[in-house]
């Protein structure tokens, strides 16, 4: 079957409104629960094969993910689905008003491939909870994950209902010229560069999930063995192949010394003496993207790791030091086990720094004085974050997660990914038994003009 017609076929499916009762939604969405309960070995095996990914890290940071997504949908679709009554001006007496959340209709959703379950799935979830048909379109460089979500979603659903396209920019390219009602994607900015200018040709609305280099601010007051021992984890976590990793560090410079020393201790205790040899650490996902790495590590600036291994695809945590913003490594975003640390001596200085950067997709501040905290976030723009922690705070479904200017559009998760996938219709409900006159013409200005006054001001 053509793109074409799996896209005409979703369509004509949409349009029988089969899509759009509530019991029908959580029976599609109980269907993709069990079907992650009875292949989680398989799923870990193909996150393993792709990505070197351990049976905890995959459960940890993508089944269990999914699955908690849907667990949210399950108990909250049907009061998301409800039209909801708001109240009505005096000057529209007679009548309810209400929005009433509809569906796009046939949507795409394109995804990576650094977690190719989690950010395929969960917003899969959020489009059947809205009352979507979908065509899901994995990365090609995630071959494993791409075959097995084929393989669970052809199982659970008909391909007019949900359909799942495998390949590569070929096929990207053939989806991109068909005409969907709403597009999501998650990737690259570059990439979603393109999706923006496809989807503008049609007017099609679109979420973009992207990226960028997101800053980790540790100051003078910060609990550094704690703020390092998170910062190992999210920075460091699936090898770095994280969109809201800590891409690298601002610390004040009279605490440098001390979170370096500390961020050496943490890969050591996390990750053992020789990380290459951690059966529960990974790799990067494909030789071009390690040459990529390793052309931004400077080793004269190799503050602790820098081992790496072109057959196995693997790079150690490494921490680089003595890094300015004009060093290859500070001119993209890194995507892989290295961090650069640099420094600030006046923190006013990162306002300056960061109002000229392209704003980041999570920004991340380790400190304990509550009103440069309370200042920082509100001055500061960045999609979303973490005081004291690191990368959590996308991990839940009752708050949105997405991007703001060069890092995304739109957002999703829980509640915000039912309204994502949604569009929603604003009604005004007109009684019968009572019309009031005012508003026809002839307009009589002496006998309703101080009426009209009182309703509108």
């Amino acid at each position: 079957m053509t793109i074409h017609e799996i896209v005409e076929n979703q369509r004509r499916f949409f349009e029988t409104g089969a899509t759009l009762p509530v019991p029908f939604r959580l029976r599609m969405l109980t269907r993709l629960q069990n079907a992650l309960k009875r292949r989680e070995a398989e799923i870990a095996a193909s996150l393993a094969a792709d990505l070197g990914k351990s049976a905890y890290e995959s459960y940890m940071c993508e089944t269990g993910l999914v699955r908690s997504e849907i667990s949210y949908l399950l108990r909250h679709t049907a009061r998301l689905a409800k039209d909801h009554t708001v109240p009505t001006p005096l000057a529209q007496f007679a009548a309810r008003s209400y929005r009433k959340p509809s569906p796009y209709g046939n949507t795409l959703i394109m995804s990576p491939w650094n977690y190719p379950l989690l950010l395929t799935l969960d917003p899969l979830a959020d489009a059947i909870a809205a009352g979507n048909t979908a065509v899901v379109k994995p990365s090609a460089y995630a071959p494993a994950t791409s075959a097995l979500l084929a393989r669970l979603i052809r199982e659970c659903y008909p391909p007019e209902y949900v359909a799942v396209v495998t390949g590569g920019r070929e096929e990207n390219s053939a989806l991109l010229k068909e005409k969907f009602d709403f597009v999501f994607f998650t990737g690259s900015q570059n990439v979603g560069r393109e999706v923006l200018y496809h989807t503008a040709k049609t007017l099609t609305p679109a979420v973009l999930e992207l990226g960028g280099k997101s800053p980790c601010i540790v100051d003078e007051s910060a609990r550094i063995p704690l703020a390092a021992r998170r910062i190992v984890f999210g920075k460091f976590l699936n090898c770095g192949q994280t969109c809201v990793a800590p891409d690298y560090i601002l610390c004040h410079v009279s605490v440098r010394d001390r979170l370096v020393q500390a961020l050496r201790s943490e890969i050591r205790r996390q990750y053992g003496e020789n990380p290459l040899a951690n059966p529960d650490y990974g790799r990067i996902v494909n030789e071009k993207h390690f040459f990529r790495l390793l052309k931004l590590m400077d080793c004269g600036k190799v503050a602790a790791g820098g081992q790496t291994s072109p057959k196995t695809l693997q790079i150690a945590p490494t921490l680089l030091t003595g890094v300015t913003r004009d060093d290859p490594v500070m001119q993209e975003e890194i995507f892989g086990p290295i961090l650069p640390v640099l420094t600030f001596e006046r923190f006013g200085e990162i306002y300056e720094t960061l109002a000229e950067e392209p704003k980041p997709l999570a920004l991340y501040l380790f400190g304990e004085d509550r009103d440069r905290i309370r200042e920082a976030l509100s001055r500061l723009r960045f999609g979303g974050g973490c005081v004291n922690d690191v990368v959590i705070h996308l991990a839940t479904s009752q708050m949105g997660f997405g991007g703001v200017g060069e890092s995304g559009m739109g957002a999703y998760h829980g509640r915000t990914g039912f309204e994502a996938f949604s569009h929603e219709k604003s009604i005004v409900d007109k009684k019968t038994w009572l019309d009031l006159p005012m508003r026809y013409q002839p307009y009589q200005r002496k006998r309703y003009e101080k009426l009209l006054r009182l309703f509108l001001r």
